[in-house]
């Protein structure tokens, strides 16, 4: 997966509390088990102004709703998310992280996420950043204020600096903060062990043969 060190992005901001997975991708698109081509289907009924599109649909032709924030010009390009609390609540499916992937977000800021969906996002390199109510409410206030506005993320140093110079620190796991800093999912994980995994099956094998009938 993508490793995340630090990123510098325009901001979008969704102003409402338990956004769940079923709104982030709907379960039409659940089908595929690729991580990649989602992206036209983020948000799809809060972004599109038809009946709902389906799996594998060009979307470049549907009809958008023009008030729905990932649409406005504004935000075109933007690749850090600022959401409410409890982001990512519902359905457990890993889609909702590929959808904002593929998307071009980078970097999801709230008061809270869901459990699963937060462990989605550092299995698949989607920094989601936790800071307290008072600061999402502030950085709300100066998006909404100031076009273009952007903020730097730092996850080495564990900040969020925004463009009036102000750090605003967070926490956050120190092996998840590693998995990301290295862009290692579950698999690449495993795969520093292999030495170990190799020497373990050859002994194993040497001293239970029966189990191992294809290795005679």
């Amino acid at each position: 997966m993508q490793a995340f060190t630090t990123h510098t992005g325009l901001v979008v901001p969704m102003d409402r509390p338990n956004v769940d997975t079923d709104s982030i991708i709907p379960k039409q698109f659940l089908k595929s088990i690729r991580r990649s081509g989602f992206g036209p289907y983020l948000f799809d009924s809060w972004r599109y102004a038809d009946d709902g599109g389906e799996a594998d649909q060009d979307c470049s032709g549907r009809p958008l709703r023009k008030d729905f924030v990932l649409n406005l010009p504004r935000y075109a390009g933007a690749s850090i998310l600022l959401a409410r609390e409890n982001f990512g609540c519902g359905s457990s499916r890993e889609h909702a992280v590929w959808a904002l992937d593929d998307f071009g977000i980078r970097c999801v800021i709230a008061p809270g996420f869901a459990e699963i969906f937060f462990s989605n996002c550092g299995k698949n390199g989607l920094l989601a950043v936790v800071l307290p109510d008072a600061e999402v409410g502030k950085l709300f206030e100066e998006v909404a204020a100031a076009p273009g506005y952007r903020l730097d993320v730092n996850l080495a140093a564990q900040t969020v600096t925004t463009p009036a110079g102000r750090v605003i620190p967070f926490h956050i796991d120190p092996a998840l903060k590693e998995r990301l800093l290295n862009g290692m999912d579950d698999i690449g994980k495993t795969l520093r062990q292999a030495d170990a995994i190799r020497t373990y099956e050859r002994r194993r094998a040497a001293d239970a043969p029966w189990l191992f009938p294809d290795a005679v």
